[in-house]
């Protein structure tokens, strides 16, 4: 072999090695790029709506997740909100039961079908007013501002009647965790549901001296009626917030929950037995008689309340990008946009 084709031999090896070197390098580089932006290959906010290719996703599949629901007609943007804060923070397979009147379902469909919710499992059930026949007292105050709507969460087994277990959420919350983390909160054995207690609450207010307090029973009902002292409550028990339930639909039907529910409603439009003095609520107190000392605890980091305030014309910058042909949102537009905390009350 001649000196010349030695030469050419050791040049085509040096041009491999160095080829071989600039290959490692550049998956070296790719690698440290990749580490140093992990939402690379993601889509951003809003760009699944500008390529509707991004916005296609395989169906969800495994264990039914069922969450429960209000759609009040002046409220649907928070309802819509409530949702896509639940399906965009979650993987997981979400049922949503939407309990509306019928007036709203025309609406409520427009809604749902304009925004990045239409592929959202759902089901639309009507809540019938005449349920609660009896069950009121005309004369009361506190009736002129209650939504027939707010007495749903008392008929869980009624509007999922194949569910075991099953989540309610209020229409003004806005989920900023994986509700899948939610559902699998355990129950303690004969325990039909689940609350966040107030004095657990991280956004627990002081205390009203002599009006009664927001965080304990004595706010919710009289103590001097005859009825509740035959119970042998403590006033200063600490009460819960009924926005978010997590609930055993199994033991609550073997429970008969939604009759005892409905007892103490009714006993409530003959004897008066809610407080006025502050938290003039007619949801709460029934639950909280039929609950006393019987419910489990959920993590007062699912429950934030307190958190929201109105800021008027806040949602005209974020209503074309979830819905071109829907009526003023409310609140959660902005919250959700503005990342508060988990669930905001």
């Amino acid at each position: 072999m001649t000196l010349r084709k030695v030469n050419v031999v050791i040049i085509l090896l040096l041009a491999v090695a160095f080829l071989i070197i600039v290959q490692r390098n550049l998956l070296n580089l790719s690698d440290i790029l990749h580490m140093e932006n992990p939402v690379a290959g993601k889509s951003l906010p809003f760009e699944s709506e500008l390529s509707p290719d991004l916005g296609l996703e395989s169906v969800r599949k495994g264990e039914e997740i069922s969450v429960l629901i209000t759609a009040v007609e002046e409220r649907l943007g928070a309802v819509v909100a409530a949702m896509n804060s639940v399906y965009q923070n979650s993987k997981a397979n979400v049922v949503f039961t939407i309990v509306t009147l019928n007036d709203t379902v025309e609406h409520l469909n427009v809604w749902l079908s304009k925004t990045q919710l239409n592929n959202v499992k759902y089901n639309i059930v009507i809540f019938k007013p005449e349920l609660l026949s009896g069950k009121m007292s005309k004369d009361s105050p506190m009736l002129q501002d209650a939504q027939p709507l707010t007495f749903a969460r008392f008929y869980l087994p009624v509007y999922l009647p194949k569910a075991e277990k099953a989540i309610y959420l209020d229409d003004d919350v806005i989920v900023q965790g994986n509700i899948q983390e939610l559902y699998e909160t355990n129950l303690k054995p004969g325990h039909a549901a689940a609350f966040s207690d107030d004095c657990d609450s991280a956004s627990v207010k002081g205390i009203i001296r002599g009006a009664g307090n927001p965080n304990n029973y004595l706010g919710f009902l009289d103590f001097k009626k005859d009825a509740i002292k035959q119970l042998g409550m403590k006033a200063n028990t600490c009460s819960f917030n009924p926005g978010v339930i997590i609930a055993n639909l199994t033991e609550w039907r073997n429970q008969n929950i939604t009759l005892q529910l409905e007892h103490w409603m009714e006993l409530n439009s003959r004897e008066d037995l809610y407080s006025k003095t502050l938290a003039e609520s007619i949801i709460t107190p029934p639950l909280l008689i039929v609950f006393y000392k019987r419910h489990s605890a959920i993590d007062p980091m699912w429950h934030v309340r307190h958190l929201g305030k109105w800021h008027d014309g806040c949602w005209k910058a974020l209503l074309p990008a979830v819905c071109e042909s829907c009526k003023t949102p409310p609140l959660e537009w902005t919250l959700q946009t503005l990342g508060e905390n988990i669930l905001l009350f």
